[in-house]
C-alpha cells in the first residue's frame, strides 16, 4: 500500500478483477493500529478496497470505490461532527449498493441508535473477532440485520409500536407455529442460523427451513425485513 496521511482515505483500491472474487469491503475507522489490525484478521475471501480516518475522507472513499460493506467505526473526527451517522447520511445517496456495518468499542444506546437511525445494517462492539466481523459483513452484504445480541434492546427502544399495532400483531403472529415464534425472535435478534440451532437444540437445516416458513407467511423476503418488523411491533 502506498503511503498516505492516515486522515485521509486509502487510494489504493484492488482492481475490478480482483474485488470480484470476495467481498469489497471499506474499513472507516481514525486509528491506524485497529485498521491494520482488522485488515490482517479478516478472512481471506474479504477484499479491502481501501481505508479512511476522517468523516469526509469516509464520505469521498465511499463514493468513488463503491464498496459493498462500510466497516464503519461510530466515533470520528472531521465533517460536521455527525461521526459514523453523518457518513451513511451523505455517502449512501451516492452509493445506492453500498451497505454500513457498524463497529464500535461503544456500546452506548446513543451510539447505537444513531447509526441504525442513520440507515446502518448492523451495529457491532470491537471486541469481536476478525471471523465475526467477516462473517457479519457477509450477512449484511446478503441482506441481513446483524446486531450483538445484546444490543437488540437499545434498537428495539428506538422504534416504537404505532397506533393499533397490537390487534395487527397479533393476527400476524397466529399464522406462526410456537417454534417458527422462537425462531423468529431469535433471527430477528441478529443471530445465525447456527446459533439460533444451539439454543433451540435443533438442526441448522431444520432453522433454515422455519426461517423460510416465516419469511413466507408474514410476507417478508429477507431477514432484514424481518428485523424491522419485529422491532417495529416490539417483538424482540
Amino acid at each position: 500500500m502506498t503511503n498516505h496521511d492516515p486522515s485521509q482515505s486509502d487510494p489504493a483500491a484492488t482492481t475490478p478483477a480482483a474485488a470480484s472474487a470476495g467481498l469489497p469491503v471499506l474499513i472507516v475507522d481514525d486509528h491506524s493500529i485497529f485498521r491494520s489490525g482488522l485488515r490482517a484478521e479478516l478472512d481471506a475471501n474479504i477484499v479491502v478496497l481501501g481505508e479512511a480516518a476522517t468523516v469526509d475522507a469516509a464520505i469521498a472513499s465511499v463514493i468513488k470505490l463503491q464498496p459493498r460493506v462500510v466497516l464503519l467505526d461510530v466515533h470520528l473526527p472531521g465533517g460536521r461532527g455527525g461521526g459514523g451517522a453523518e457518513v451513511i447520511r451523505e455517502a449512501a445517496p451516492h452509493a445506492p449498493h453500498t451497505l454500513f456495518l457498524a463497529l464500535s468499542v461503544s456500546d452506548a444506546a446513543d451510539d447505537v441508535v444513531s447509526v441504525i437511525r442513520a440507515g446502518a445494517r448492523g451495529y457491532i462492539t470491537k471486541s469481536a473477532s476478525g471471523a465475526e466481523v467477516s462473517e457479519a459483513a457477509r450477512r449484511v452484504a446478503e441482506g441481513d440485520a446483524v446486531f450483538s445480541p445484546r444490543l437488540a434492546g437499545f434498537v428495539l427502544d428506538a422504534f416504537g409500536a404505532v397506533a393499533g399495532e397490537t390487534a395487527e400483531t397479533t393476527e400476524e403472529l397466529d399464522r406462526l407455529s410456537a417454534r417458527e415464534t422462537e425462531v423468529m425472535r431469535l433471527i430477528a435478534r441478529g443471530y445465525s442460523y447456527k446459533e439460533v440451532a444451539s439454543t433451540l437444540f435443533i438442526a441448522a437445516k431444520t432453522v433454515e427451513t422455519h426461517v423460510s416458513a416465516v419469511l413466507r407467511k408474514l410476507q417478508l423476503s429477507s431477514r432484514h425485513e424481518l428485523t424491522a418488523w419485529a422491532l417495529a411491533r416490539k417483538l424482540l
